[in-house]
């Protein structure tokens, strides 16, 4: 994962952390209405229809309730889902997650119906002092299971589609969102879908790293870290090349770092004309990522891929598709529909007979992309410990400061 480094032990950097986390981050907390994949168990108290058309009902508020109100509701969720908060207190330097937690630990132990009702009650408040109807139930997809923070997951029409869900923070990938991603795609894999698409909220498909992510330190310090984000990384792309279904990209704007570099496990990447791509590693003293040492240089070969990895090459979307990254390039006034017709269309295949023919063109390199992903963690292990990389960082964020 691009951006790993000791950054938090500079103290001006601490300052302006704080300060623009508390004022940025906080108020995108991503609240838990905009989750489908949700058990269906009758809850005690309110019924699980209205439970769950509170948080769809969530969506439609037209104002910003507030950093309080937002961490209030998901403190209910947390506890109305999963009960009295358990979990280990964040690091002090984990502004947000710190944040959340301090919500949820000041429910102390009210039941989980009690919390169901004040969740319910709290969204009912809050549409009615905008004049909405409590009545409003918003068009749940289909899909059961896990239930998300950072993506939408719908499936629908043999399509499942995993929207990374962080428009306001350009869909940057937080820890959580990494592994929701791996449980999305793990759900994916076994449900009734033909086929499987990434998408973004917004007008970015990803911009790579949310760097909140480094600044939660663990006992282990730095090499710890090192440790625990390799083990991720490592998890996250097999993900990807273990997928046993197609698995199509749409790239709705922009693409960042780790986003980019595991398109190459896609079967079909699709972008909008609008979208770029670009993989900062060495600018930031990092190293490739996501199998693409090995599958950037076999489609567009050595002297582009080192271009991109390397040489930090920004691509159009029409660069991309010259060199075989993206698969076709679409107008952004029609994007949406030409795609999606398509789509739809791929999903009325016969669903076993796509799996099988993409696990036959996958199985000739799966170990291969198995040795390719294991390679890169361990380098990229060794640069985020590194006195480099940790001045390289330093060096981008005193840029981006005085930006």
């Amino acid at each position: 994962m691009a951006g790993v480094a000791r950054m938090w032990s500079a103290p001006w950097r601490l300052v302006n952390l704080r300060s623009s986390l508390l004022r940025a981050t906080v108020p995108s907390l991503t609240v838990p209405s905009l989750t489908f994949h949700t058990a269906s168990a009758p809850l005690m108290g309110v019924t699980v229809e209205h439970f769950e058309q509170a948080k769809s009902r969530l969506s439609t508020l037209k104002k910003d309730p507030g950093n309080d109100v937002k961490l209030k509701i998901y403190a209910l969720f947390k506890q109305a889902t999963q009960g009295p908060c358990n979990t280990p207190r964040p690091g002090m330097l984990d502004f947000v997650n710190k944040a959340k937690w301090d919500a949820w630990k000041s429910l102390g132990s009210i039941s989980q119906d009690e919390a169901r009702q004040q969740y319910c009650s709290l969204i009912d408040s809050l549409l009615a002092a905008e004049g909405g109807s409590s009545a409003q139930v918003a068009a749940k997809p289909a899909g059961s299971g896990a239930t998300y923070e950072t993506l939408l997951v719908t499936t629908e029409d043999g399509v499942t589609t995993i929207k990374l869900n962080r428009p306001a923070k350009k869909n940057a990938i937080t820890t959580e969102m990494y592994n929701e991603i791996i449980t999305a795609l793990e759900q994916a894999a076994t449900d009734e879908s033909v086929i499987t698409v990434f998408t973004g909220s917004g007008d970015f498909y990803c911009s790579g790293n949310d760097l909140t992510n480094f600044t939660n330190i663990p006992a282990g310090g730095v090499e710890e870290m090192a440790k625990q984000g390799g083990d991720l990384l490592r998890k996250y792309v097999k993900a990807y090349i273990d997928f046993p279904k197609p698995l199509v990209a749409v790239v709705n704007g922009p693409a960042v770092g780790v986003s980019v570099t595991v398109l190459g496990l896609f079967d079909l990447v699709y972008a909008t004309e609008r979208a770029t791509f670009h993989t900062p590693f060495s600018q930031l003293g990092q190293s490739a990522e996501g199998c693409s040492s090995y599958t950037f240089p076999k489609m567009m070969g050595a002297a582009k891929a080192s271009e991109m990895l390397l040489f930090n090459k920004k691509l159009t979307a029409a660069q991309a598709c010259e060199l075989g990254l993206v698969t076709e390039v679409f107008p952004d006034s029609s994007f949406q529909v030409e795609v999606w017709t398509r789509l739809k269309a791929y999903a009325k295949l016969p669903r076993n007979s796509l799996a099988l023919s993409k696990q036959l063109i996958r199985s000739l390199e799966k170990e291969r992309l198995y040795t390719v992903n294991d390679a890169e963690v361990e380098r990229l292990m060794e640069r985020w410990t590194s006195d480099e990389c940790f001045t390289a960082v330093m060096s981008f964020f005193q840029a981006k400061a005085k930006l």
